[in-house]
């Protein structure tokens, strides 16, 4: 019998201390050239324990259990056995190929929303200085989140949202998640296909000169239908997102495009104190009211009024990309925290720049008159304007396949966590969720209440509460103990989020009781 410090007690004292098991200690001992012990064991615990260490690819996070390896092997990896002579593939072993600039691409794209058109609209109901602020205050919350996530990935080794869930909270944190992450991704894909929808007409029937209601070919039910299986489907089938980088960079093409175009207008108009551009190209001043406009064109700094409690939520969501985070670190070339996080806080960086500019000189072009879609404002037959809306038609396009990407990876997650790849099922996945939110884009024109319930209560929940959760169920306490700052930071994080949701939802009510129309939008 073997004592307590005899070889046979170090080598089931290695098998147990590396994530592969038996077979792991065999095979890393066959790498690295040692030979069984006098008792069959392979080498000794120390250089077996030190090489799992010392793995480059550990993002320098803490080793992962067991557990964790284990998870990840089965709910994103292929979990066959490996071929004889070959290592057992674990997710640290994983690397993407998608480089730094089309990560940025793709995580810009994400974070890039339908409500970028009612920005202007929220700085005239807030004043310059105080939009700014708030949005400079959130572009910061949701670089945090991103951090917070990222930490919790590496103390795992898990890049998977939905892995997240489960390791925070069992089994059933796994399908919340996964349904959050569907609800509000499924309600992002509805609002670009309902922009589709009502401005695709528009932009046809204005360059063919016909009536958008004239001709067959020109509803929107059909040119939805068109464009989600001509252009939508091809790029949704695409197995990896890091391959939609280029087509990210064409829709950030095209909103910087809309960018440029905005502050162009806004010197070319000048100051059209009680016109919009019909009059001022007409010359005409009684051609339309001047209610509500700002006569002085004077710039209000900072505003207070009952607009403004809706706009403020909306803004406070204008950074929401974090089910897409950890896909795109998954696919990013050389993993680590500190280079996606540098991707994140680019694409925040950016965003926070065209999000500001476009306010601004939006603002600063129609005042207190702007609408809550500022391309109403323009001439229709203004051919500039026209090619501004067909950039945008095609920025929203665009971006759908990239939000489809983690619905569909939520999905394999919750029902098929042990499966390999399997194009059929990849291929039905992403067919099934374009043929459900086009029935719902078709079939139900009110559906605006919904997506403000699910943006109500998904988007904090993804920016503010999930990310504080994990951190504090994740990290152990051996490393932040329960009462350190940084988690007595994230959980003053998590109990600002439950306050954004009841605010949220408190507005929503009350305008569904007054029977007002706040701003939409992602």
């Amino acid at each position: 019998m073997p004592g307590p410090g005899s070889c046979g007690q170090t080598s089931r004292d290695t098998e147990k201390a590396l994530p592969g098991g038996v077979p792991r200690a065999r095979e890393e001992a066959r790498a690295g050239g040692s030979a069984p012990g006098p008792c069959g064991a392979v080498g000794t615990t120390a250089p077996l324990q030190r090489m799992e260490l010392q793995d480059p690819k550990m993002n320098g996070a803490l080793p992962a259990d067991a557990l964790g390896y284990r998870q990840e092997r089965e709910g994103f990896l292929p979990s066959h056995p490996p071929a004889p002579g070959r290592k057992p593939i674990e997710f640290m072993d994983f690397e993407g190929k998608t480089s730094f600039g089309m990560s940025v691409f793709n995580l810009s794209n994400a974070i890039m929303g339908s409500g970028i058109l009612g920005l202007a609209y929220a700085m005239a109901h807030t004043g310059v200085l105080f939009f700014l602020a708030l949005l400079l205050c959130i572009a910061f919350l949701s670089s945090y989140s991103i951090h917070l996530l990222l930490t919790c990935a590496g103390v795992v080794g898990i890049r998977a949202y939905e892995q997240l869930g489960q390791r925070a909270l069992g089994p059933a944190g796994k399908v919340v998640v996964a349904a959050v992450i569907c609800l509000h991704n499924v309600g992002a894909m509805s609002s670009y296909l309902f922009i589709i929808k009502s401005e695709l007409p528009l932009v046809i029937g204005t360059f063919l000169e016909m009536d958008p209601e004239g001709g067959w070919f020109l509803k929107g039910n059909l040119l939805i239908i068109i464009v989600s299986v001509l252009i939508i489907l091809p790029l949704a089938l695409m197995r990896h997102l890091g391959y939609l980088g280029y087509t990210s960079g064409l829709s950030l093409t095209c909103m910087l495009f809309f960018l440029i175009s905005v502050i162009y207008k806004k010197f070319q108009l000048g100051c059209p104190v009680g016109l919009n551009e019909t009059e001022v190209e007409s010359k005409n001043p009684t051609a339309l009211p001047i209610q509500g406009l700002n006569r002085s064109c004077e710039a209000h700094m900072f505003t207070v009024d009952s607009q403004m409690f809706y706009t403020v939520p909306i803004m406070a969501f204008a950074f929401v990309c974090h089910p897409e985070v950890l896909p795109i670190y998954t696919e990013l070339c050389r993993p680590s925290k500190h280079r996606m996080q540098a991707v994140a806080n680019v694409s925040i960086g950016a965003m926070f720049c065209m999000y500001g500019l476009t306010a601004t000189f939006g603002y600063l072009t129609f005042y207190n008159s702007v609408e809550a879609e500022m391309l109403h404002m323009y001439s229709q037959q203004d051919l500039l304007i026209l090619c501004v809306r067909l950039a945008v038609l095609l920025a929203v396009t665009l971006t759908v396949p990239v939000v489809l990407f983690p619905i569909r990876r939520a999905l394999q997650q919750l029902f098929f966590p042990s499966r390999d790849f399997s194009w059929p099922r990849h291929v039905a996945i992403a067919l099934i969720l374009l043929v459900l939110v086009n029935v719902l884009v078709i079939c139900v024109p009110t559906i605006r209440d919904i997506f403000g319930v699910i943006g109500s209560t998904s988007a904090p929940s993804l920016i503010f509460i999930l990310p504080s959760i994990f951190y504090l169920r994740i990290v152990p306490t051996e490393v932040e103990p329960l009462y350190s700052w940084p988690k007595i930071q994230a959980l003053c994080f998590g109990l600002l989020g439950v306050l954004f949701m009841a605010i949220s939802l408190g507005f929503m009510f009350a305008n569904w009781a007054t029977g007002q129309s706040p701003v939409s939008g992602h």
